[in-house]
Protein backbone atom coordinates (compact mmCIF):
# COMPACT_ATOMS: atom_id res chain seq x y z
CA UNK A 1 0.00 0.00 0.00
CA UNK A 2 2.68 2.50 0.87
CA UNK A 3 4.63 1.81 -2.57
CA UNK A 4 1.25 2.28 -4.28
CA UNK A 5 0.78 5.23 -2.75
CA UNK A 6 4.58 6.28 -3.66
CA UNK A 7 3.98 5.77 -6.91
CA UNK A 8 0.83 7.45 -7.11
CA UNK A 9 2.52 10.77 -5.66
CA UNK A 10 5.42 10.48 -8.36
CA UNK A 11 2.77 10.10 -11.54
CA UNK A 12 1.34 13.57 -9.66
CA UNK A 13 4.46 15.18 -9.76
CA UNK A 14 5.43 13.95 -13.19
CA UNK A 15 2.15 15.36 -14.61
CA UNK A 16 2.89 18.72 -12.56
CA UNK A 17 6.28 18.61 -14.12
CA UNK A 18 5.23 18.11 -17.74
CA UNK A 19 2.27 20.83 -17.16
CA UNK A 20 4.93 23.43 -15.94
CA UNK A 21 7.18 23.06 -18.68
CA UNK A 22 4.73 24.24 -20.88
CA UNK A 23 4.58 27.50 -18.61
CA UNK A 24 7.52 27.77 -16.69
CA UNK A 25 6.97 31.50 -16.26
CA UNK A 26 5.47 31.44 -12.86
CA UNK A 27 7.37 28.35 -11.64
CA UNK A 28 10.63 30.39 -12.84
CA UNK A 29 10.02 32.94 -10.42
CA UNK A 30 10.53 30.56 -6.84
CA UNK A 31 13.89 32.06 -5.51
CA UNK A 32 15.97 30.87 -3.16
CA UNK A 33 14.85 32.16 0.39
CA UNK A 34 11.16 30.89 -1.26
CA UNK A 35 13.13 27.46 -1.43
CA UNK A 36 14.45 28.02 2.04
CA UNK A 37 11.22 28.66 3.48
CA UNK A 38 9.66 25.32 1.53
CA UNK A 39 12.36 23.22 3.46
CA UNK A 40 11.74 24.32 6.78
CA UNK A 41 11.78 21.41 8.72
CA UNK A 42 12.73 18.80 6.51
CA UNK A 43 16.28 16.76 7.64
CA UNK A 44 19.54 18.20 6.78
CA UNK A 45 20.16 15.81 3.85
CA UNK A 46 17.11 17.04 2.15
CA UNK A 47 17.67 20.57 2.24
CA UNK A 48 21.28 20.30 1.24
CA UNK A 49 20.21 18.84 -1.80
CA UNK A 50 17.27 21.00 -2.72
CA UNK A 51 19.84 23.79 -2.32
CA UNK A 52 22.59 22.02 -4.57
CA UNK A 53 19.71 21.60 -7.26
CA UNK A 54 18.58 25.42 -6.98
CA UNK A 55 22.26 26.28 -7.57
CA UNK A 56 23.28 24.26 -9.89
CA UNK A 57 20.10 24.01 -12.28
CA UNK A 58 18.32 26.77 -10.93
CA UNK A 59 14.17 27.32 -9.77
CA UNK A 60 12.53 24.16 -9.66
CA UNK A 61 9.36 23.03 -11.43
CA UNK A 62 7.14 22.11 -8.54
CA UNK A 63 7.19 22.20 -5.29
CA UNK A 64 4.62 20.39 -2.73
CA UNK A 65 4.62 19.83 0.96
CA UNK A 66 6.95 16.57 0.71
CA UNK A 67 9.15 17.07 -2.65
CA UNK A 68 10.85 19.26 -4.91
CA UNK A 69 10.38 18.58 -8.81
CA UNK A 70 12.83 19.42 -11.67
CA UNK A 71 12.43 18.86 -14.71
CA UNK A 72 14.62 18.39 -17.48
CA UNK A 73 18.29 19.36 -16.46
CA UNK A 74 21.48 18.20 -17.39
CA UNK A 75 21.65 14.71 -18.53
CA UNK A 76 18.84 14.27 -15.86
CA UNK A 77 14.68 13.66 -17.29
CA UNK A 78 13.53 14.60 -14.06
CA UNK A 79 14.87 14.73 -10.61
CA UNK A 80 12.70 14.77 -7.34
CA UNK A 81 14.47 15.34 -3.63
CA UNK A 82 12.04 14.29 -1.22
CA UNK A 83 11.48 15.09 2.12
CA UNK A 84 11.30 11.58 3.72
CA UNK A 85 14.80 9.98 4.40
CA UNK A 86 15.35 6.17 3.22
CA UNK A 87 18.17 4.91 5.49
CA UNK A 88 20.77 3.36 3.21
CA UNK A 89 24.20 1.42 4.67
CA UNK A 90 25.61 0.67 1.23
CA UNK A 91 28.54 1.63 0.86
CA UNK A 92 28.67 3.03 4.14
CA UNK A 93 25.53 4.51 6.33
CA UNK A 94 23.55 7.30 4.83
CA UNK A 95 19.90 8.72 3.89
CA UNK A 96 18.66 8.32 0.33
CA UNK A 97 16.67 11.46 -0.64
CA UNK A 98 17.65 12.69 -4.19
CA UNK A 99 16.55 10.37 -7.38
CA UNK A 100 17.31 11.03 -10.47
CA UNK A 101 16.11 9.43 -13.68
CA UNK A 102 17.51 8.99 -17.25
CA UNK A 103 16.12 7.13 -20.32
CA UNK A 104 17.72 3.84 -20.44
CA UNK A 105 17.07 0.52 -21.79
CA UNK A 106 18.35 -3.12 -19.91
CA UNK A 107 17.99 -6.51 -21.39
CA UNK A 108 14.94 -8.20 -18.29
CA UNK A 109 17.56 -10.84 -17.69
CA UNK A 110 19.91 -7.91 -16.01
CA UNK A 111 17.40 -6.63 -13.82
CA UNK A 112 17.77 -9.37 -11.03
CA UNK A 113 21.86 -8.23 -11.06
CA UNK A 114 21.04 -4.78 -11.14
CA UNK A 115 18.68 -5.13 -7.42
CA UNK A 116 21.60 -7.24 -6.32
CA UNK A 117 23.94 -4.80 -6.83
CA UNK A 118 22.39 -1.51 -5.63
CA UNK A 119 18.97 -1.68 -4.26
CA UNK A 120 18.68 2.53 -4.64
CA UNK A 121 18.85 1.79 -8.19
CA UNK A 122 15.64 1.19 -10.40
CA UNK A 123 15.11 0.10 -14.18
CA UNK A 124 11.49 0.44 -14.96
CA UNK A 125 10.98 -1.95 -18.00
CA UNK A 126 7.67 -0.18 -19.14
CA UNK A 127 8.78 3.60 -19.19
CA UNK A 128 12.23 2.71 -19.97
CA UNK A 129 13.90 5.00 -17.25
CA UNK A 130 16.61 3.95 -14.75
CA UNK A 131 16.63 6.24 -11.69
CA UNK A 132 19.16 6.06 -8.89
CA UNK A 133 18.12 7.84 -5.20
CA UNK A 134 21.06 9.11 -2.74
CA UNK A 135 21.82 11.86 -1.18
CA UNK A 136 24.31 13.18 -3.74
CA UNK A 137 24.18 13.93 -7.60
CA UNK A 138 27.87 12.55 -7.52
CA UNK A 139 26.42 9.56 -5.81
CA UNK A 140 23.75 8.99 -8.96
CA UNK A 141 25.96 9.14 -11.08
CA UNK A 142 28.23 6.89 -9.61
CA UNK A 143 25.70 4.71 -9.31
CA UNK A 144 23.93 4.82 -12.55
CA UNK A 145 27.78 4.05 -14.29
CA UNK A 146 28.41 0.83 -12.84
CA UNK A 147 24.46 0.01 -13.42
CA UNK A 148 25.50 0.92 -17.04
CA UNK A 149 28.65 -1.48 -16.87
CA UNK A 150 26.82 -4.55 -14.91
CA UNK A 151 24.21 -4.12 -17.79
CA UNK A 152 26.50 -4.07 -20.92
CA UNK A 153 28.20 -6.90 -19.42
CA UNK A 154 31.52 -4.87 -18.67
CA UNK A 155 31.26 -5.37 -14.94
CA UNK A 156 30.13 -8.39 -12.74
CA UNK A 157 27.71 -7.23 -9.55
CA UNK A 158 30.53 -7.97 -7.17
CA UNK A 159 33.37 -5.49 -8.96
CA UNK A 160 30.66 -3.36 -9.51
CA UNK A 161 29.91 -2.93 -5.56
CA UNK A 162 33.81 -3.16 -5.15
CA UNK A 163 34.73 -0.30 -7.52
CA UNK A 164 31.53 1.66 -5.74
CA UNK A 165 32.97 1.93 -2.54
CA UNK A 166 36.66 2.94 -3.64
CA UNK A 167 34.95 5.26 -5.71
CA UNK A 168 33.54 7.45 -2.78
CA UNK A 169 36.32 6.69 -0.47
CA UNK A 170 39.12 8.43 -3.46
CA UNK A 171 36.49 11.43 -3.28
CA UNK A 172 36.73 11.63 0.23
CA UNK A 173 40.25 11.28 -0.17
CA UNK A 174 40.35 13.88 -2.96
CA UNK A 175 41.85 11.84 -5.23
CA UNK A 176 40.34 11.85 -8.77
CA UNK A 177 36.66 9.92 -8.85
CA UNK A 178 35.83 9.87 -12.37
CA UNK A 179 32.61 7.80 -11.65
CA UNK A 180 31.25 10.24 -9.64
CA UNK A 181 31.75 13.39 -11.86
CA UNK A 182 29.51 12.86 -14.67
CA UNK A 183 27.57 10.11 -16.76
CA UNK A 184 30.14 8.65 -18.53
CA UNK A 185 27.94 6.66 -20.66
CA UNK A 186 24.90 8.54 -22.77
CA UNK A 187 21.88 7.83 -22.04
CA UNK A 188 19.86 6.67 -25.47
CA UNK A 189 18.17 9.17 -27.46
CA UNK A 190 15.79 6.55 -29.26
CA UNK A 191 12.85 5.49 -27.57
CA UNK A 192 13.63 2.52 -24.63
CA UNK A 193 10.03 1.95 -23.33
CA UNK A 194 8.91 -1.45 -23.72
CA UNK A 195 5.32 -2.14 -23.96
CA UNK A 196 5.38 -5.46 -23.98
CA UNK A 197 2.77 -8.65 -25.15
CA UNK A 198 -0.74 -8.62 -24.32
CA UNK A 199 -1.86 -11.98 -23.37
CA UNK A 200 -5.83 -11.44 -23.88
Amino acid sequence: MQRMGRIVTLAIAVSVVSASQGSAQGMGRVNRAQLTKAVEGWPMASRDAAMFMMNKYGAPAAISSDMIVWGKTGPWKRTIVYKMEYQHNFPGPHTDVMQQWIDYKAPPAMFDELAEYDGSVVMERTSGEMSARCDKEGANFLALNLANEIATGKRSVADARKMYGAQVMAMKAGRPAPYMEKLLFTPSMRATGDVDQPVM
